[in-house]
């Protein structure tokens, strides 16, 4: 009797934690606001982490930090390439006040190559992550087909898409005129989820942050000791910074599986590259300044119209 209940008990234990495995994989990737000032027990600073805002971008401000090297090389044999993701990211600031949709949505595809590449754990979760990627996109071909149809014009193929007009010319080219269009539609609420691109992008925004902070650990020294911070506790640091303030503590508790999953720092060093802690310092700040101006605008566009809080 008394086997049987140890068994029974097991059984239910790990049917529990079955449960909050699936219910962190469901929203990992989702944070649900903004991020709230840091100092509390749930939400410690971190030391990579700056709470004053950027200064507004002027056309000047794309400069890479000192010490950068001038061209990011071509890594062979993986997907993931830092030099595209940091051309990508370029290119989505091309406007001084705004974010280009198309040129941002292409940084996240390299992204989501960098988080496929450290194992099969973190690829499981970056799928929710990809699903909000081509849902503004298929908004994207959704408006700018009920709005020009079969008259959008030709992309550098010559070829006619209404997805590609959306992203380059229509009420989906940028950050702010999708927001303003999603205004004025009507299609934005502020106290139920809806699928829109303005909620979707808030939900890219808040990973995007926790991947900058990620990075941003990983381009520390060592501390006073001489150690090196693993990827996964710098993972954990930032998820308390970015995502854990909008989980509740059973997906908190499972989050710590992942970061028990991710690889080694050298591995993560040759995803940029590189071979030594000395030679990914310069290259991460650059791709760190890169997702920083990148983040600031977006910011500063969501919090104009109030949308840092969207359900």
């Amino acid at each position: 009797m008394v086997f049987l209940r140890r068994t029974v008990m097991r059984r239910c234990l790990l049917l529990l934690a079955t449960l909050a495995l699936l219910l962190f994989v469901s929203s990992f990737w989702l944070p649900q606001g903004g991020v709230r000032d840091c100092g509390s027990a749930l939400q410690p600073c971190l030391s990579f982490y700056h709470q004053t805002p950027e200064p507004p971008l002027a056309p000047g401000d794309w400069v890479e930090p000192d010490g950068a090297p001038p061209l990011l090389q071509e890594c062979p044999g993986q997907s993931f390439q830092a030099w595209r993701l940091l051309q990508y990211l370029k290119s989505s600031l091309a406007d001084a006040d705004d974010v280009l949709l198309e040129p941002y949505l292409q940084s996240w595809d390299q992204l989501l190559n960098f988080m496929e590449s450290l194992g099969k754990v973190v690829s499981f979760f970056s799928q929710k992550v990809k699903e909000k990627v081509v849902l503004i996109r298929e908004l994207s071909l959704k408006h700018s087909t009920e709005a020009h149809g079969k008259r959008s014009p030709p992309d550098h193929s010559g070829q006619q898409t209404p997805a590609s007009f959306g992203l380059k010319y229509g009420a989906y080219r940028s950050v702010r005129s999708m927001v303003e269009a999603e205004l004025k539609a009507g299609v934005v609420d502020f106290s139920r989820r809806t699928d829109s691109g303005c909620r979707t992008l808030l939900r890219l925004h808040r990973s995007l942050l926790w991947l900058k902070l990620m990075l941003e650990g990983l381009a520390e020294g060592p501390d006073v000791e001489g150690r090196y911070k693993t990827p996964g506790e710098l993972s954990r640091d930032a998820y308390k910074v970015a995502l854990a303030p909008h989980h509740p503590w059973m997906l908190r508790q499972a989050a710590e599986f992942v970061f028990l999953a991710l690889p080694d720092r050298q591995y993560f060093l040759q995803l940029v590259c590189v071979r030594s802690q000395q030679e990914a310092v310069p290259v991460l700040h650059v791709i760190i300044h890169a997702l920083t101006l990148a983040h600031t605008q977006t910011q500063r566009i969501l919090a104009e119209h109030g949308m840092l809080e969207l359900p």
